[in-house]
């Protein structure tokens, strides 16, 4: 058996190095109900559809401590409902501006095709904010052979494995050990792990890591190896079957797993 596909994450993974504009939305949209998450907060349950990513949030002991605090009641679904909403807005209005392909993204692309490998997607955004997405990655020269967000799964995103099985549907893959998956956040290797798939995690701009791309490159070479180690612990930690610095590495890296195979 060879390989046949690769699934790819987009924010994090193949573009928005850093992940900031699903960041961005949450801090703001928790900020109009008067409650102030850490970066570490937000981050954690990334990669998650946004829906159950502010659940999740909310479920977070000190984030429901300071909304009883704020409000003086318990949360409910309905404030989850409205923060959703209002960090739908704020994210409409801004994956335009973090759709920019991260670095070694394109060549490794064009690699693989090279390869005959087939590209899908999967995605914690909605299919709206993926429109978006999808056009402005396009111009610099990324396209993917499909996309599967929760909307199209029943709003099962991540961990659930059914945008994965969307995508080896649409790619006509013959088996789950015929793909790998590859993205930024702990929920990226769930998903691939319940679907079966083997799981790559990518360190350099992930939302692990959770460094600009200004940041990231301001760092001295040691800091920078530290960084990465820090974030391939977390990758190891969940699972992850390997993982990689950038997307540079990943057509090496398929090379030893069909080797494998």
């Amino acid at each position: 058996m060879k390989l046949e596909a690769v699934i790819l994450d987009w924010a994090g993974t193949t573009v928005d190095f850093g992940c900031f504009a699903p960041v961005q939305a949450f801090l703001d949209g928790f900020a109009a109900f008067g409650i102030h998450p850490t970066l570490e907060e937000v981050r954690a349950p990334m990669g998650l559809l946004k829906w159950d990513h502010i659940h999740t949030m909310m479920q977070m002991p000190r984030i429901s401590a300071e909304w009883e605090a704020v409000h003086g009641r318990p949360w409910t679904r309905e404030d989850v409902d409205a923060i959703y909403q209002g960090t739908e807005a704020l994210l409409l209005g801004a994956v335009a501006r973090y759709s920019t392909p991260k670095p070694y993204v394109l060549d490794a692309v064009a690699e693989l095709r090279r390869r005959g490998l087939k590209l899908g997607s999967s995605t914690g955004f909605t299919d709206s904010m993926m429109e978006i997405v999808t056009a402005e990655a396009a111009k610099a020269g990324y396209r993917p052979d499909c996309w599967f967000t929760p909307d199209s799964t029943g709003g099962r995103g991540r961990p659930y494995p059914y945008m994965i099985f969307r995508n080896l549907e649409a790619l006509g893959v013959s088996s789950v050990a015929a793909a790998v998956k590859v993205g930024d956040t702990v929920s990226d290797i769930r998903e691939g792990q319940n679907a079966g798939l083997l799981t790559i995690g990518v360190l350099e701009g992930s939302s692990v890591m959770g460094l600009s791309l200004e940041e990231f490159e301001a760092l001295t070479p040691a800091e920078r190896d530290a960084a990465c180690e820090k974030a391939r612990a977390v990758f190891e930690g969940c699972g992850a079957d390997y993982t990689i610095k950038n997307l540079g590495e990943l057509p090496e890296l398929l090379d030893r797993i069909d080797r494998a195979l």
